[in-house]
């Protein structure tokens, strides 16, 4: 099972070893913020930054999608981006990928580790409780999340994370999270942001509304849920 951190990219480099164009051009910077955050609010009901990127994607005319053994065949003569793919691909079974050129990512769940408690696994999609809350957490509680997902057919490029977050109606959070690229196999990848705390006070507490998405650079949306969570003066 591979396990990239935000800290760590989902392709390594021997010690010494210098990127090539080819490899700087698919890999992306890392960044990560708190997806409880009260900070920088602003007045919108919609999703804003996200919405201008899948606008921006939509004028983006992109080549065709070819399948892995196709890719291969094809980059046999330039060395760079052989080398790249070999690496990205040690390990994957060419026989059992196919010849399918759709990247398949299936998010299987997302789990919220808090200090001395139980891990929260939050199966895809989210089953809300009685009061329609998926989750509940506790204010000044210090957090991570953890995705579990498989990659299958081909390579998926830039996958990335964003989560919009509203409270009575005001956009409180718009978090942006580059995963990398990973290529297909059996096994789930677990990735794990870095670890954050909720807000605290009265005026952190109560009831929140979410949209979560997963889309990669060729703007397909793998995933994409909205949801309620509350947060609490104490653990329920």
């Amino acid at each position: 099972m591979s396990t990239p951190t935000s800290k760590e990219a989902s392709l390594h480099l021997e010690e010494g070893e210098e990127p090539s164009d080819s490899e700087n051009e698919l890999k992306r910077k890392m960044s990560s913020a708190s997806v409880f955050s009260t900070d920088g609010g602003e007045d919108d009901d919609d999703d804003g930054e996200d919405d201008d990127d899948d606008r921006k994607g939509a004028n983006v005319v992109l080549g065709p999608q070819l399948a892995l053994k196709e890719q291969l065949e094809m980059d046999k003569d330039d060395e760079s981006l052989r080398k790249w793919k070999e690496q990205l691909l040690a390990g994957v079974d060419l026989t059992e990928v196919g010849e399918n050129p759709n990247p398949e990512v299936k998010i299987q769940s997302i789990t919220i580790i808090t200090p001395n408690r139980p891990d929260l696994v939050l199966s895809i999609p989210f089953i809300p409780n009685a009061k329609g809350y998926a989750f509940t957490l506790k204010d000044s509680s210090r957090y991570r999340l953890k995705f579990s997902f498989t990659v299958s057919n081909n390579i998926v490029s830039g996958l990335r994370y964003t989560n919009t977050v509203w409270k009575t109606g005001v956009r409180v959070e718009n978090t942006k999270v580059m995963l990398g690229t990973f290529s297909p196999q059996k096994e789930p990848y677990t990735y794990e942001l870095e670890e954050e705390t909720t807000p605290s006070g009265i005026f952190a507490r109560g009831s929140y509304s979410a949209k979560t998405k997963f889309v990669d650079d060729d703007g397909k949306c793998h995933l994409e849920m909205s949801y309620y969570f509350e947060i609490k003066k104490d653990w329920s």
